[in-house]
């Protein structure tokens, strides 16, 4: 865990707090595990039903959430680890145990993330363009930025992104690096703009910006592969028989990643074959939540 202090208080609001409790059903005396504990939104509510017998393992690959959720969990039966849940095996045997009765991951970034500076999250961020989780791994943004050839942009901004104009978004910035390298979330969001047509901007319901970012967060922090060694091997690995994993998706290619592990009859009971979705009156309120997917499948 970070041993820097933070003096903001979290932000963020759990997306669909009820269905994940539902869906997840925590018994006092278990042990669930948060994938993805975050500022603990879905943690500490989980952690309540679990009760004094119960143990709820947080994992988190930010150092930053992971104190936030240290903060508010401090009367709860609880292990905090710094750690992807892709390397939940590793955890449960660092604790003696082999086995837990419940995982749930949420994949959406933070609210707090977003508003860390530091890490160029934001779109109009003026903090150097990092978009790791965990800034002692791999290489940041920019780096990639810079190094990556324009082939290599183009075809990560289109299966990463989905994005469209990921030809002319990766010539924009190959060719501005040559004078001045994007370095900055403000800096990136400036050459995306230059590089789509002026009538797609106007069209676009979200920042234009949103699918880039997206794409570069994912390439940096290998999430889809994170995500794939999970639920081929650690998730199965560690589930108890009748055991329930829920996962939350915010765009379809995690979306799809999901579907497909829950597909093997072998392994789960699909609980929801349709995804469900965040209700009309959390979209008002928290309007993250829209993209929001929620699936569960039992270990057979």
């Amino acid at each position: 865990m970070s041993d820097q202090s933070h003096s903001q208080q979290p932000v963020h609001r759990p997306v669909m707090l009820r269905e994940v409790l539902k869906a997840l059903d925590p018994h006092p005396g278990q042990t669930i595990v948060d994938g993805t504990v975050g500022a603990a939104g879905h943690a500490i509510k989980i952690a309540e039903q679990l009760g004094p017998d119960g143990l709820l393992i947080g994992m988190d690959r930010d150092p930053m959430m992971l104190d936030f959720a240290a903060e508010k969990l401090t009367k709860h039966n609880c292990h905090l680890a710094n750690a992807s849940y892709a390397q939940l095996p590793d955890i449960l045997e660092s604790l003696g145990r082999t086995s837990v009765d419940g995982i749930v991951v949420d994949l959406g970034l933070s609210s707090d993330q977003l508003a860390d500076d530091e890490r160029g999250f934001g779109f109009e961020s003026d903090g150097r363009l990092d978009l790791r989780f965990d800034t002692s791994a791999g290489r940041p943004a920019w780096m990639f930025l810079a190094e990556c050839s324009q082939q290599e942009l183009a075809a990560a901004l289109l299966e990463y992104g989905e994005e469209r104009f990921s030809d002319a978004i990766a010539q924009q910035i190959v060719a501005q690096r040559k004078q001045r390298p994007v370095r900055t979330g403000a800096e990136l969001s400036q050459a995306i703009v230059s590089a789509i047509p002026n009538s797609a901007r106007r069209e676009s319901k979200k920042n234009p910006a949103a699918r880039v970012f997206q794409a570069l967060r994912i390439v940096v922090n290998e999430e889809l592969d994170q995500l794939r060694v999970a639920l081929d091997e650690a998730f199965p690995q560690s589930l108890v028989a009748g055991g329930r994993l829920v996962v939350l998706t915010f765009h379809s290619l995690e979306d799809r990643l999901v579907k497909e592990a829950f597909r093997r009859q072998e392994q789960w009971q699909i609980q929801n074959p349709k995804p469900i979705m965040a209700m009309p009156a959390e979209v008002r309120a928290n309007p993250r939540s829209r993209s929001a997917k929620l699936r569960t499948a039992i270990r057979k």
